[in-house]
């Protein structure tokens, strides 16, 4: 009899482990997103936000180049945000704000160059200042480009802070800035961590 116990309830025990495994197996997974969501990200349109103040800032500066900033025919250049801890390396994050400034640019009615050119365009620090590239100034010069402009971003626990500047190419002045912060979610730490 103890022997028919024994086995009842080892059989009992099995059963209920096994219901176990089989809800834990079946929780409820997270929703996936939306096209609707995807639609009206938070992140594009802080990024459209930013860019559409930056332009806001640069027209109430006078261009100090040849170039007449207030036309739109000269165009700008829109450099690949970079890293401010590691000027020299940028990630998904910093070349995504890049695409979505150089886009709202676009859609405020001014030209801008399109550049995919490999390691893309960065600054550089030299003596404790930021000095475009020669290569960045000559591809401006090509182009007659009225502008640049470049990007840092900064990782902390929290947020991620974003500085953007409109540059003049032909001395390297700041003729516009506007810094913005984003929330270093999920999303957001994905695209900082993505090829560095």
């Amino acid at each position: 009899m103890n022997k028919r116990l024994s086995a009842l309830a080892a059989a009992l025990l099995g059963v209920t482990l096994l219901a176990g495994c089989d809800t834990l197996q079946q929780a409820p997974r997270a929703p996936e997103p939306t096209y609707d969501q995807a639609r009206i990200s938070n992140f594009t349109t802080a990024n459209y936000a930013a860019a559409t103040e930056l332009m806001k800032r640069f027209q109430g500066t006078p261009s100090t180049n040849n170039f007449d900033a207030s036309s739109g025919a000269s165009p700008f250049i829109v450099a690949t945000l970079v890293n401010i801890d590691k000027l020299e390396q940028s990630s998904t994050f910093g070349r995504l704000i890049s695409e979505q400034l150089a886009s709202r640019i676009t859609q405020l009615g001014h030209n801008v160059v399109e550049l995919k050119v490999r390691n893309s365009v960065f600054m550089k620090r030299n003596e404790g200042e930021f000095l475009l590239t020669r290569e960045i100034k000559e591809v401006a010069t090509a182009h007659k480009a009225q502008a640049i402009v470049v990007g840092t971003y900064a990782e902390a626990s929290d947020y991620v802070y974003v500085n953007l500047k409109v540059v003049n190419p032909a001395n390297s002045m700041i003729l516009g800035a506007y810094d913005y912060t984003l929330p270093m979610n999920k999303e957001i730490r994905r695209l900082v961590t993505i090829s560095r």
